[in-house]
């Protein structure tokens, strides 16, 4: 049974979290999705407090709708309010599940204050819950065989 917690990939989430303030322009958001393995940035507020997020999605949906104005837009105008997220302490089973049911690829992690701390990527989280279903499963295999009981 996997028991492993968002916390258990945390070099992980900290490597994936880019963060903005709400005034940040359009094309300085472009360029931080821009990097490889980045499609969400976290929006904050002065207090360093999520208050929303930037996806490629927003950012091409914003571009679409600036009739040649795009280079004025700010984080604050793009940026989805209603944002889903996770702790470092909720169970990567049950996070990972989420990100299924509602389609994300992406979920920030925050903290008791509403600060942002990661990024969880499912790719990550998969790869975190293979690795330890692999070694319960060679703990019961060593076990059954009788391996290192001798």
């Amino acid at each position: 049974m996997n028991t492993k917690l968002v916390s258990s990939i945390e070099a992980a989430t900290r490597s994936r979290l880019r963060m903005v303030t709400v005034d940040t322009l359009l094309q300085e958001v472009a360029r931080l999705l821009s990097s490889t393995q980045i499609s969400l940035v976290v929006v904050c507020d002065q207090a360093g407090v999520m208050v929303g997020v930037v996806t490629k999605t927003n950012l091409v949906r914003q571009i679409g709708h600036c009739k040649g104005t795009a280079s004025t837009s700010t984080a604050a105008e793009m940026m989805t309010r209603d944002v889903t997220f996770c702790r470092a302490t909720d169970c990567l089973t049950e996070v990972l599940s989420m990100m299924q049911t509602r389609g994300f690829v992406h979920v920030p992690v925050i903290d008791a204050e509403g600060r942002p701390s990661g990024v969880v990527n499912a790719r990550d989280a998969l790869r975190e819950l293979v690795a330890e279903g692999q070694y319960e499963e060679a703990l019961l295999r060593d076990y059954v065989m009788g391996v290192g009981y001798r």
